[in-house]
Order: C-alpha cells, then sequence, then structure tokens
C-alpha cells in the first residue's frame, strides 16, 4: 500500500471521528495544535488505525505521532 492511500484512508478516518467540515488536511497537520484532538482522540484513531489496516502500532511508535504524516508513517512501518 502506498503512502498515498494510507494518508487518504487516515485522513478519511480522522475527519469522521474528529467531526471535521472544510478542513484542509495535509502531511504536515499537528493532530493536536492543528486540529484540537486530545490523548483519548488520538489513542482512539490510533486504535481505529490499527482495526482498519489489521495491524498493531506499538506503543514506543505512539509518543511521535505528532502529524498526519507521522501517523502515515507508523502506519506504514507496521504494514
Amino acid at each position: 500500500m502506498t503512502e498515498e492511500a494510507i494518508f487518504e484512508k487516515i485522513t478519511s478516518i480522522l475527519t469522521r471521528q474528529l467531526s471535521l467540515k472544510n478542513v484542509a488536511l495535509t502531511m504536515d497537520t499537528a493532530l493536536i495544535a492543528d486540529l484540537g484532538a486530545d490523548s483519548v482522540d488520538l489513542v482512539g484513531a490510533v486504535m481505529t488505525f490499527e482495526d482498519e489496516f489489521g495491524i498493531a502500532i506499538p506503543d514506543e511508535d505512539l509518543e511521535g505521532i505528532v502529524t498526519i504524516g507521522d501517523a502515515v508513517k507508523a502506519v506504514a512501518k507496521n504494514l
């Protein structure tokens, strides 16, 4: 799966989970600073990523997920 395909799926999940409307999402979009996500939102999003992609993201990778690009890389690394 390409990073572009992973990005599309992740942005779809985030749009749904965070109830985003008319927000331009890029690889540099910060989950907390730009989207207003909190720690509970992030845990929920990562759990959904794991379910959707059929993977497990190790706990040590979670702290590094700050932007959408970081989430894409974490998913790609664990596919």
